[in-house]
């Protein structure tokens, strides 16, 4: 007579099978917990731990094991594997947070010639200074040992995370000043696209620019011309790996946030001169009447004497300047369109001349001014004073 087949109750919510799917097709959790998921959803849509050891593959075993810790602890803590006894740790917790602090300083701070710890040099200085130190079981500290450990309290003394230092003691009203520009746009964009005289003429007698210049871009030219990509042979472009410098060239652009349309110059340098050049640029692109408002940073081609003087012998208020806070140039919009150029047109670029570069570059503003984008601002701009 064959014995009735056993069934394991396992309550389950929609939220918990949600949960148990999500895992069951991840590719980063642990193998351990994929299988129970997989097992546990099996079972849950045919209660026979033999169907769903065919179907995962498994013993019924290990199927009837895993049912019995769900049903016990519940579904998704049945996921994780148990505790093991195991032998008593042997590197102290005050021994650990020794190394953890050590790995917070700098290693020149100790006479070392790195800058940074490596977690070899970092375990072979716990090893000779650790037991002096009052912590005997560092003594035999292996380097993976140190990974562990720095693991456990998320430290990575061998890696730099940049950060920029906010010294403009002015920065929170200089951005939302910049906030408040924006804001002024958005304002015109909508009246203008609501069809409303008002801001179409607001719109015709004012030109906001987000301006800034794009320095050190490399005329490099190959000294062996590339080769195409080749089915089934050469997937990519080839190209020889030695290089010659042309001389590097600047490019000046200033972006009309009404309109998107984008005012360049390209030029050997970015010196106050070069400014003027743009802004008679400028001048010569809007009407008379209009009033020019330039966002821009505080460059020294900026600010000099011979840019006052040129812009005062101008018609009182043709060009109004609002500055970027110090380190606050990411609050320019034009930034986002140089990491466009940087990651489109400029992305492995190799040229003959600066000539060429030039041309390339003027060919891309024409290109944009095509089908001009206009640009937004979303961040914080809810929060301009």
């Amino acid at each position: 007579m064959v014995a009735p087949r056993r069934v394991i109750a396992l309550p389950t919510d929609a939220e918990q099978r949600q949960r148990l799917l999500e895992i069951s097709r991840s590719r980063t959790e642990p193998t351990s917990r994929v299988e129970r998921a997989r097992i546990i959803l099996a079972y849950l849509q045919d209660p026979s731990a033999y169907a769903a050891a065919r179907a995962i593959g498994v013993t019924q075993q290990t199927v009837t094991r895993c049912l019995e810790r769900a049903a016990e602890l519940g579904v998704i803590e049945a996921l994780d594997d148990r505790r093991r006894a195991g032998r008593d740790p042997v590197i102290t917790a005050e021994a650990k947070t020794w190394l953890v602090a050590l790995a917070c300083r700098k290693a020149k701070e100790l006479g070392y010639p790195h800058e940074l710890w490596t977690t070899r040099l970092l375990a072979a200085h716990a090893r000779q200074h650790g037991p002096s130190a009052g912590h005997p079981s560092l003594a035999k500290l292996a380097q993976g040992t140190v990974c562990k450990i720095l693991a456990e309290q998320e430290v990575k003394p061998h890696k730099v995370r940049y950060y920029l230092e906010q010294r403009d003691p002015e920065f929170e009203p200089k951005m939302a000043e910049i906030l408040c520009v924006y804001r002024h746009v958005a304002m015109l964009r909508g009246q203008a696209e609501s069809g409303e005289s008002q801001g179409e003429d607001r719109g015709a007698s004012l030109a906001i620019v987000s301006y800034d210049e794009k320095p050190g871009i490399q005329a490099i030219g190959t000294t062996a011309p590339d080769r195409p990509p080749l089915p089934g042979t050469s997937p990519t472009v080839m190209r020889d790996h030695e290089y010659k410098r042309h001389g590097t060239l600047t490019l000046m652009a200033g972006i009309d946030l009404l309109t998107g349309h984008v005012h360049a110059l390209v030029k050997d340098r970015h010196r106050s001169r070069e400014f003027i050049e743009f802004l008679k640029l400028l001048d010569a692109a809007y009407p008379a009447d209009a009033a020019i408002e330039v966002i821009l940073d505080n460059h020294s081609a900026h600010v000099p004497r011979e840019t006052t003087s040129w812009l005062a012998a101008q018609p009182i208020g043709r060009f109004t300047f609002t500055f970027t806070p110090t380190h606050g140039s990411w609050l320019n919009l034009i930034e986002g369109f140089f990491s466009k150029l940087a990651r489109s047109m400029l992305r492995h670029i190799r040229v003959s001349s600066k000539h060429e570069l030039k041309e390339r570059l003027m060919a891309f503003i024409a290109d944009i001014n095509r089908e001009p984008v206009v640009h937004t601002w979303r961040y914080k701009i809810d929060n301009a004073a």
